[in-house]
């Protein structure tokens, strides 16, 4: 039979070996032999902490537990990896927060809140991202699809529930938005509800995680690329207008 110490040696490999966030039961099938959920978030715990003064830590994230490199030292690493980061327009990254902040919603309550039209290619880039994911149906005529975030979307962003998403107006100041175009209130975002226990989507659950990444979100300067100004062309009650800010997601590897 394994000892504590021999146990938490074998979740220290696979953690370290693993490039996904790897969930208590995912961890536990390591073992031949019964090792209980308790002791390996106990040993977690006590791993978490041998890493605490290290380059790397071990997190616990939506999805499970993971390394990942800490935020201090991404500048340096950013050197090694010099291609350029995924940039996102000022469409894409509105109807993500509205997504995060208001989910489950349909494309017509984005439309209400950001007063234009929301293209497919929109959405189609959140839900190739995986960060959002159709998870019912409205009960009304021609039952729109409600959207809402996944487990992956708070993965990217080192967060565990949504309880962990920073304060709207954060959110607001990386899009460069004034108080009177926030869509809608911090009230409202502070209370988040809708979280789904199954099928990968945002929750409170047991969700745990295992690369050496720490993913985020940041705002970037103009791109001169058709392609990315592409979706940032709307109809505001009849009349097109251009937005040009971008948002960029950098990849942290």
């Amino acid at each position: 039979m394994l000892s504590p110490s021999e146990v938490k040696t074998i979740l220290e490999a696979a953690l370290l070996a693993s490039t996904e966030p790897l969930s208590i039961s995912d961890l536990r099938r390591l073992f031949s032999e019964e090792v209980g959920a308790d002791t390996v978030r106990r040993l977690l715990d006590e791993l978490r902490d041998a890493w605490r003064d290290r380059a790397v830590e071990l997190v616990n994230l939506a999805s499970g537990w993971r390394f990942q490199t800490r935020p201090a030292f991404q500048e340096y690493l950013d050197r090694l990896n010099p291609e350029k980061p995924l940039r996102y327009s000022r469409a894409v990254m509105e109807t993500l927060a509205i997504i995060a902040y208001r989910q489950p919603v349909t494309r017509g309550d984005i439309e209400d809140i950001r007063g234009v039209t929301v293209s497919s290619d929109v959405v189609k880039k959140l839900e190739d991202r995986g960060w959002i994911d159709v998870v019912g149906h409205r009960d009304v005529p021609g039952r729109p699809a409600l959207y809402a975030t996944t487990r992956h979307f708070l993965d990217d962003l080192s967060l565990r529930t949504l309880q962990e998403l920073p304060a709207l107006e954060e959110i607001a100041k990386n899009l460069e938005l004034t108080s009177q175009e926030i869509p809608f209130a911090p009230a409202q975002a502070a209370r988040i509800e809708h979280e789904q226990a199954d099928d990968g989507h945002t929750d409170v659950g047991d969700g745990e995680g295992g690369n050496l990444e720490t993913p985020a979100i940041e705002t970037a300067e103009q791109s001169d690329s058709p392609a990315d100004e592409a979706d940032d062309t709307e109809t505001r009650h009849g009349d097109e207008h251009v937005t040009g800010l971008e948002s960029e997601e950098n990849s942290q590897r």
